[in-house]
């Protein structure tokens, strides 16, 4: 079901590609079709090397899984499992644990993305350029008017400034409450004496004495504390505190089966793989596709949804195949009801439902009806009528299912072990061929065409005729109170202008019933019932009559013994054709159910 584009097959492989039809206009397709030889794996090794070298530069042998080209399943007990095989699944198993500890199928929120807000700098006055060039010219002037004194006085000590700022960041950060106080600091004042220039109007040099006071401020050190440092205090907190509560592995669920733990997860895996040829990444890369598509496809919340029953005269499942398959009948030609088809196709509404309603039809089928334990049946047969199918003029129909076999291919790998299709017109044998290139040889290796008259002998190949509906040529009806799929049907094929009676013997008082059909009819049937003893008289049951292809499918009768004898059931064919004939029958000792 799920299959990926086309790859090259090795030359061996051979489509087996079942072609039954008969009743097609146009040519009867190939029944076998060779896929080009893929390229060499292996390339021709280089001349002498050096022993080191050649070991350091040969690749590791590539291991060569060769293609399924069988419907046939294979086994999915890891111990029957060639060893490439079990190698490809332990290497599957082991990437999925690594993404499961790394929590890569769990779909993280979306992140808003916050803009970082703009740290304000405190803005600094700067003075004008011009400024200072005056000052320091200023300066230089009074240094050479001014009279030098006997004895220099004392320079001011320039490099207090800076550290007075650097004290007051120091006592700000100080004011912050801690455990211990703030130690006290020891300021001292120093009175320094600035000479600035003052020009007159007249350009009279003045000079002026300004008095200014630098701070020094000195922090006094702190006393020692007997408490111990803060590191060794955050070492025992961190000791004693309890430590955190680890985080659970993810866990991660598909049809209810868990991706790893479980005898029923190798199954699992062994799907994903088989789609994608054993090649590991590919296989999980779907996997890490299909887990979130159905968080996203709310397909927990889907099962419990109320989507209707119109369609369940479409796609319904009826009786398993021989081999123990369950078997799901699509039926298209339901759709040439227009009412129908507009409630289901008209609009992209009603087509996103029909999808919707489609993969919680297989999600359910897959709950109910399948078993993944190594040993169990975890596939179908999918069976495809396309009697009075729509053509492929019906856009909307063909949109519909384009998406979800888009759908079933990519999210439900290696769910059809056999693909039927029976009343094939000939242009879907033309639209096939135009697909087929798309399709990888293993899918085609499932698919089986058959039409109108090979219909029923190519079910009754693979299908049971008391698993097959009676609207497909079979004796399965529901709601019947005297037979089942349990009891088995006898199948015989009646040569053309030839009589084939049957014996249904009874011993003792009884009822004896049975039911029968010949595909097609347009034979004569008739039944009597002929006792054991010599000078019995033969009662006519059912009269000789004609059977055509118009009549009622299946004949139901019973007849009620009082004496040994039996009851004999005869079809003559006189037609030209040979006709399959289906019979089963019971004996009861009471008439309750005829």
């Amino acid at each position: 079901m799920a299959e990926e584009p086309q790859t090259a097959a090795p030359a061996e492989a051979v489509a087996e590609t079942v072609v039954v039809t008969a009743d097609s206009p146009v040519e009867k397709l190939e029944e076998k079709e060779k896929t080009p030889a893929a390229p060499e794996l292996e390339e021709a090794k280089p001349a002498a090397e050096p022993a080191g070298e050649a070991d350091d530069k040969k690749p590791a042998p590539a291991e060569v899984i060769t293609e399924s080209v069988s419907f046939k399943e294979e086994s999915n007990r890891v111990s029957d499992l060639p060893d490439p095989e079990k190698k490809a699944l332990e290497e599957l198993k082991q990437l999925i644990q690594e993404a499961l500890n790394k929590r890569e199928f769990t779909v993280p929120p979306p992140k808003v993305e916050e803009k970082p807000k703009e740290e304000e700098t405190p803005k600094v006055e700067e003075k004008p350029k011009e400024d200072e060039k005056s000052t320091e010219v200023e300066a230089s002037k009074i240094e050479e008017e001014a009279p030098k004194p006997a004895e220099e006085a004392p320079k001011p000590d320039v490099e207090e400034a800076p550290k007075a700022e650097s004290a007051e960041a120091a006592k700000a950060e100080a004011e912050v409450p801690t455990a211990e106080p703030a130690p006290v600091a020891e300021v001292a004042k120093e009175t320094v004496v600035v000479a600035s220039v003052v020009v007159d109007d007249d350009d009279a040099k003045t000079v002026e004495a300004i008095e200014e006071t630098v701070v020094a401020v000195a922090a006094v050190p702190a006393p020692e504390s007997s408490e111990p440092p803060a590191e060794k205090i955050e070492e025992a907190a961190a000791e004693e505190a309890p430590s955190a509560p680890e985080v659970p592995l993810e866990e991660v669920f598909i049809w209810g089966v868990p991706l790893l733990g479980d005898e029923k997860s190798d199954v699992i895996l062994l799907k994903f793989l088989r789609a994608r040829d054993f090649k590991v990444k590919d296989a999980f890369a779907m996997i890490k596709n299909t887990v979130p598509w159905r968080k996203e496809f709310g397909i927990d919340s889907l099962l419990e949804e109320d989507l209707g029953n119109d369609l369940d005269s479409v796609v319904f499942m009826h009786g398993y195949d021989k081999e123990g398959h369950p078997v799901c009948y699509n039926v298209y030609g339901e759709f040439q009801n227009k009412e129908l088809y507009d409630k289901t196709f008209s609009d992209a509404e009603k087509r996103q439902k029909f999808l919707r309603w489609r993969i919680q039809f297989l999600e359910k089928s897959i709950r109910q009806q399948l078993d993944f334990s190594p040993s169990g049946i975890g596939s179908f047969v999918q069976v495809t009528d396309l009697k009075n199918s729509p053509g492929p003029g019906k856009r909307e129909l063909r949109q519909a299912t384009n998406q979800a076999l888009n759908m079933l291919q990519d999210n439900y790998p290696e769910f059809v072990a056999k693909q039927v299709f029976i009343n094939v017109p000939w242009w879907y044998l033309a639209f096939n061929r135009m697909i087929s290139p798309f399709l990888t040889q293993r899918t085609k290796s499932k698919f089986v065409f058959a039409g109108p008259s090979k219909s029923t002998d190519t079910l009754f190949k693979y299908i049971a005729p008391e698993q097959v509906p009676v609207q497909y040529g079979g004796l399965s009806k529901e709601g019947d109170p005297d037979f089942s799929t349990a009891d088995p049907v006898t199948e015989i094929t009646i040569k053309p202008a030839s009589k084939y009676t049957v014996e249904l013997p009874a011993t003792e008082a009884c009822v004896v019933l049975w039911e029968l059909r010949v595909v097609g009819w347009d034979v004569s049937y008739g039944a009597e019932f002929v006792p054991s003893a010599e000078d019995g008289y033969t009662v006519i049951v059912q009269k000789t009559r004609k059977m055509g292809s118009t009549d009622e499918p299946v004949i139901k009768n019973s007849f009620k013994i009082g004496e040994p004898g039996k009851v004999v059931l005869t079809v003559d064919n006189t037609s030209s054709k040979k006709k399959k004939f289906l019979y089963r029958s019971k004996t009861k000792t009471s008439t309750d159910s005829v």
